[in-house]
């Protein structure tokens, strides 16, 4: 909770000396404003649950649970946005969750890492097909900006009745304190606010689908960093491989689809 704390705190600094420099409008219609309040606190709640996930278990556990987010934006995209379930989403989506129930099989002594990284996928689904919606009326940078004010808020209330603002909660090495600006400035503030501009031209599966790409970039980086290559066994990474291959079947078969509707 600390660290989802100061990544916001610091992200929306960030954001504020973004607006300012560049003048923009910071106007939102109250109904907006509620909506986009709502949407901020699934923020919160995806980030708590995506480092929690970590931290029961490791790295590579959380990326391969968080990329079931592909069947969840499959089925929430046509319920929020009300258009048709493609059936081959459908599908690949299942084809991830049979990969991660096989993970499951193995690794069970990361149950807890793998259940939190499903619930940081389904939140990251919900709040993804919201934003398609919001990018409609809100530009991207309000987006961000009211969801990450009103996520850090709801935090906060919940950090001040549990007693968790005591004076070690404020307390940082130069570490932490160095990793919190690299997390919010490169991996947060400008990220987040283009992925939400990208509402405009894709799809939230599309763009659910992209970022799944961090199982594989995660995975490696945490086989090189923590050598957490010794700690799993074959049996998970042939199920990162089945939910990767689907992943990019996926895209091929989009890709196709979207090919044959230009022709005709």
């Amino acid at each position: 909770m600390q660290l989802v704390w100061f990544r916001i705190l610091i992200t929306l600094v960030l954001i504020t000396g973004y607006i300012i420099v560049s003048k923009q409008n910071i106007r939102v219609s109250p109904m907006n404003l509620i909506k986009l309040g709502l949407i901020g606190i699934i923020i919160a709640i995806h980030w708590l649950c995506f480092y929690g996930a970590i931290k029961v278990s490791n790295v590579s556990v959380t990326m391969a649970a968080f990329s079931t987010g592909t069947l969840f934006t499959a089925l929430t995209e046509p319920l929020i946005l009300k258009r048709k379930i493609i059936w081959y989403e459908l599908l690949i989506g299942l084809i991830i969750i049979g990969a991660i129930l096989m993970i499951f099989s193995v690794e069970n002594l990361y149950w807890q890492g793998i259940i939190l990284g499903v619930l940081a996928a389904l939140t990251s689904s919900i709040f993804s097909v919201f934003n398609a919606i919001m990018i409609k009326d809100v530009s991207s940078t309000m987006i961000s900006y009211v969801e990450l004010w009103f996520g850090l808020i709801g935090l906060s209330i919940y950090l001040a009745f549990t007693g968790s603002f005591d004076a070690s909660f404020f307390q940082l090495d130069s570490q932490s304190v160095i990793g919190l600006l690299l997390l919010a400035g490169i991996c947060t503030a400008f990220p987040f606010i283009a992925s939400v501009n990208l509402m405009k031209h894709l799809s939230p599966y599309t763009i659910t689908l992209t970022v799944n790409l961090e199982t594989v970039y995660g995975i490696i980086l945490a086989i090189f960093i923590y050598q957490e290559n010794k700690q799993l066994s074959i049996t998970f990474y042939i199920g990162v491989i089945i939910i990767l291959l689907a992943i990019f079947f996926n895209a091929w078969l989009k890709g196709r689809v979207n090919k044959k509707v230009i022709a005709s």
